[in-house]
């Protein structure tokens, strides 16, 4: 009773085309696709750069750069 047969599907998916489209459907798609492969990317890049010590950051503070703006961004709370 749980199951469902080949032709419960079918009559799914035709009513998933009739209501998205199936332009809508590809590029739901192929945003999905982009998302898995800038998501392994991301895993390939971070395990190559945990073998690197982090970067270390430090502010420039010259007198000499006047279009420069010294900022703190704060979060909405």
């Amino acid at each position: 009773m749980g199951s469902f047969s080949i032709w419960h599907w079918l009559i799914v998916l035709v009513i998933v085309l009739l209501v998205f489209g199936t332009k809508k459907l590809k590029n739901i798609g192929s945003d999905l696709g982009g998302a898995v492969k800038g998501f392994k990317d991301g895993m390939k890049d971070g395990a190559a750069s945990a073998d690197a010590p982090p970067q270390q950051v430090t502010a420039n503070k010259s007198a000499t750069d006047a279009n420069t703006v010294d900022v703190e961004a704060k979060t909405k709370s």
